[in-house]
């Protein structure tokens, strides 16, 4: 959703406010850590306490996404481990955020708005986790991913948000715009990768097959 120029933009912003912390000898690696702890605690209180309280600490645990990238772009130590950890530590977030606002809606009086609210959690974490799993496995293969409505900073931004200035009366409304966008996000993916690999496919060069020749023993 946010353009390339205003992802630039937000990176630099974020490089000159890690700058304290990069001189404080914190790797990038152990700031993503503390981002998981940070999430680990947005869960509990989604799941516990005032959802406008968990929304809030959805946002700004969401700001170690950029954090431990902007760590290691000062201190100069990126490295194909570092992108891979955060990669993951940011799916057991998401894991831990959407556990955590499925055992808040099980907390309610159960009733049909209740049954819905639960079904759409589940949705909304489901398809949050292919968007990001449709990137991952098309880079594996070689292709590039980056598009997409509903990215991880745009997820943080609607549910945090949401349920920062909606609370309870917002839940539903922020789960099922979550479940279209996120799953619009996925087929969007999938389609871009399909046209990606048709074009692959059409100018790479027919393949050979070697000349058939019969073995003289095969008759012995």
């Amino acid at each position: 959703m946010f353009g390339a120029e205003f992802q630039r933009q937000a990176r630099g912003v974020a490089e000159r406010f890690m700058r304290p912390i990069a001189r404080s000898g914190l790797t990038p690696n152990t700031v993503s850590l503390l981002g998981l702890v940070f999430n680990g605690v947005a869960a509990l209180l989604v799941a516990l306490g005032p959802l406008r309280l968990g929304g809030l600490m959805v946002l700004v645990a969401g700001l170690f996404d950029m954090a431990d990238g902007a760590v290691a772009r000062v201190q100069q130590k990126t490295s194909v481990f570092g992108a891979f950890l955060d990669s993951v530590l940011d799916r057991y977030a998401e894991g831990f955020i959407f556990l955590g606002v499925i055992y808040a809606v099980n907390r309610q009086v159960p009733s049909t708005l209740h049954s819905w609210e639960i079904a759409l959690a589940y949705l909304t974490a489901l398809f949050s986790l292919l968007v990001s799993y449709t990137r991952a496995r098309a880079e594996g293969l070689g292709l590039e991913c980056k598009v997409g409505l509903m990215e991880r900073p745009e997820r943080v931004i609607v549910l945090g948000g949401g349920l920062l200035l909606g609370g309870q009366s917002w839940l539903p409304w922020v789960l099922g715009v979550m479940v279209v966008t996120t799953g619009f996000t996925g087929i969007q993916r999938i389609v871009y990768v399909w046209r990606q690999a048709r074009v692959a496919s059409a100018a790479a060069p027919p393949a050979v097959m070697p000349p058939v020749t019969r073995d003289p023993l095969a008759q012995r």
